[in-house]
């Protein structure tokens, strides 16, 4: 694949979507909550967690840090799994406040690599919540890959979709400048594609990438 090829991809899908304005959330600490909650459910229901998390004005890594993890839990429930992601919460705070003293600043002072090996060493944060907190919580120039990345791109012939997350990973950071706002953008774009087009049951007709 070469690098021409990749950013082919990315013209057509951003020509036919236009900017996505991705992770949505009003504070870095508030994206990289998101991001671990969205693991196994749909954006909605973790807008309402956070929500419930806002409405009881503990949105903060001290005040989760404090809180006793069945009230997470609680508060938490329209994100599914909520017991189990009360604790994966827990442990992620409990790592940005002995590490970081709660601040998401001082941990993005941190380089990517480490920060990285730090990030995967907390239980139940893979690689792509941990990336997804380096890109857009802490704008780290990393390529998240998830479900919609890995089919897209296998429908297409590009990799096959059995290869390991490291090997999809290595083909953006191989072919494209490490840009944080490209990597963003990109990847997306390529959960609306998937969402809109490359669906489990594929609308070929009419996707961007048709012909590809």
């Amino acid at each position: 694949m070469r690098q021409k090829d990749l950013f082919k991809i990315y013209q057509k899908l951003y020509n036919c979507f236009g900017p996505q304005y991705w992770w949505p959330g009003e504070t870095p600490f508030e994206i990289a909550v998101g991001a671990i909650l969205t693991q196994n459910t749909n954006w909605g229901n973790v807008e309402k967690a956070i929500g419930n998390l806002k409405r009881e004005n503990a949105l903060s890594a001290k005040k989760i840090h404090e809180m006793e993890a069945e009230m997470l839990a609680s508060l938490i429930k329209p994100a599914g799994y909520f017991n189990i992601k009360a604790k994966r919460l827990k442990s992620f705070i409990d790592f940005l406040m002995n590490d970081y003293h709660g601040s998401m600043r001082r941990m993005k002072n941190n380089d990517m690599i480490s920060l990285r090996e730090k990030l995967l060493s907390i239980n139940g944060i893979g690689p792509e919540t941990a990336d997804s907190i380096l890109l857009y919580a802490i704008e780290k120039p990393v390529f998240v890959i998830d479900a919609y990345t890995k089919r897209v791109l296998s429908r297409h012939g590009i990799m096959g979709h059995e290869k390991p997350y490291e090997e999809f990973q290595q083909l953006f950071h191989s072919s494209l400048k490490k840009d944080v706002k490209l990597f963003n953008e990109y990847h997306a774009l390529f959960v609306r594609v998937g969402k809109t087009y490359c669906r489990t049951k594929p609308i070929c007709d009419g996707c961007p990438l048709e012909g590809i």
